[in-house]
């Protein structure tokens, strides 16, 4: 029998919560089991509790089904139920199975497509996995983000599952995270509990910059030691230095964003939830383009491959999850009207710069599992009394709702200028007219500044994209501009 003892190190060095590194290998550890051994341990019994479940007849959702907690033994040497594996003796735990093959079925994931995302091919381990002390994977594919999870979060999962599965339901368009699994791995006498999710970031799209933002100015600046990584992430001072002017979404998706961002934010204030944030990544097409043009790729552990993606790459469109991408979070349809716009952006939602690059924004609410609990109201207590208590980041939670909100719709998003969409449009009609004057003139728009008031003050708006040089690639510009016709009629109501 060839069984090895993975989570009885005795040596650790750099212990963050529970997460460690073994100083003779290098290796992570959790809870003093090693990376190795608990990928491994998850692959059985993922693949397990899915086998098991497909044998299940389909049926409606039930409140005691939000309850239920499944358990299998895996010893090494296997048993009638488990194959034989190198790992120590585990057990493995799934909670709400029947709940949680709805919640998947509902963003399309079928049993095979879940079983081949995280159990055929090795996890990956992120290497840049923040200050949390949690162990984070990526499915090779990309799909899906495994996160370790501590016994408060997962207690409070559970008990938040009612509510989502009646939230999602109703509103599919959503910037929560997107919840498939709960599972438990007993090893070494420890739980190590983790929870399969949606993933924000595509590893196969370089992130040229990143940002946790809370709507918070208290100490929210990213540290030394975090700007020293290939790939940092920042936080809300550094976002307000670096982009005072914002970024520049188009009025159709800066509506429906702002919308979905006040619909999550009314539904964690009911649950009290607080201290959660906005994880964003931004693709920078412009940068990309010229990186390709110097032989540059992006080294950070957010990309993997070099410069922007082609369709070959990707998953098959059949296989991708519903409602995933950031495009879909905010338009709702993931298969409608909008689910070509979200594939021709790589499943970003288009933007700029105040210098006018093109920019592609990866977004996603995090880090929703905290409940104002009395330590919560403590910790706020004692930093107001050091600090201007509404500049915190821990507050109660209406009014971390509505600071975040406020934020996020006023300071890091901005609706493009209407005069800036007018003149866009004529562009684009210039660029198809065969009349040299109109097409110079056309070019001509590309160094002209105009001047919009944006936020009560003059800013100088971005420069247009360039001139298409073949007229039949217009209408394919239609819909790859970051200004499509559509941010020129907007009715949509302005947010409050």
């Amino acid at each position: 029998k060839h069984t090895h003892t993975p989570g009885t190190t005795q040596s650790m060095k750099k212990t963050i919560g529970h997460r460690g590194v073994e100083t003779t290998t290098g290796e992570t550890t959790y809870k003093k089991t090693t990376s190795s051994a608990l990928k491994g341990a998850i692959q059985l019994g993922i693949t397990h509790t899915v086998g098991s479940l497909s044998q299940k007849a389909e049926r409606d959702v039930l409140m005691q089904d939000f309850v239920v907690v499944e358990s299998i033994f895996f010893p090494s040497e296997g048993s009638n139920l488990t194959p034989a594996h190198h790992y120590s003796d585990f057990r493995f735990k799934t909670y709400a199975p029947i709940a949680f093959r709805y919640f998947r079925e509902l963003f399309g994931i079928r049993p095979d497509d879940y079983l081949y995302s995280l159990c055929n091919e090795p996890l990956i381990e992120l290497s840049n996995p923040g200050a949390s002390g949690s162990i984070f994977y990526v499915s090779s594919d990309d799909e899906f983000i495994i996160k370790t999870v501590q016994h408060k979060e997962a207690e409070f999962l559970q008990k938040l599952l009612p509510g989502y599965f009646m939230n999602i339901n109703q509103n599919k368009r959503t910037l929560l995270p997107k919840f498939y699994g709960l599972y438990c791995v007993q090893a070494g006498g420890k739980n190590i509990r983790i929870v399969v999710m949606n993933n924000l970031l595509p590893r196969i799209i370089p992130m040229h910059i990143k940002y946790d933002l809370k709507g918070s100015t208290y100490k929210r600046r990213a540290s030394a030691k975090e700007r020293d990584k290939a790939v940092p992430t920042h936080k809300d001072l550094d976002f307000i230095q670096d982009m005072p002017d914002g970024l520049l979404l188009e009025a159709d998706n800066y509506n429906a964003l702002c919308k979905t961002i006040q619909r999550d934010c009314l539904l964690l204030q009911s649950f009290k939830i607080m201290d959660y944030s906005l994880l964003m990544g931004i693709h920078n097409m412009d940068q990309a383009s010229r990186e390709r043009e110097r032989g540059v790729g992006n080294s950070g552990d957010s990309g993997g491959s070099e410069g922007a993606v082609t369709p070959d790459q990707r998953r098959p469109q059949a296989q991708r999850s519903l409602y995933c991408t950031a495009m879909e979070s905010i338009q709702g349809e993931a298969r409608g009207k909008g689910a070509l716009d979200s594939e021709d952006h790589m499943g970003g939602i288009p933007s700029r710069n105040s210098k006018g690059e093109r920019l592609l924004i990866y977004i996603g609410i995090i880090d929703i599992l905290q409940s104002y609990r009395f330590i919560k109201k403590l910790e706020h207590s004692w930093k107001a009394l050091v600090h201007d208590g509404d500049t915190v980041s821990v507050h109660r939670p209406g009014f971390y709702a509505d600071r975040f909100q406020q934020f996020m719709c006023n300071t890091v998003f901005k609706k493009i200028p209407r005069k800036y969409a007018y003149v866009c449009v004529f562009k684009l009609i210039a660029c198809c007219i065969e009349i040299p004057v109109v097409r110079s003139l056309g070019a001509l728009i590309d160094h002209i500044p105009f001047l919009c008031v944006q936020s009560g003050r003059p800013d100088l708006v971005p420069r247009t994209p360039p001139l298409v040089e073949n007229p039949a690639d217009c209408e394919a510009n239609l819909s790859t501009s970051s200004l499509g016709s559509a941010g020129v009629a907007s009715t949509s109501p302005p947010l409050r």
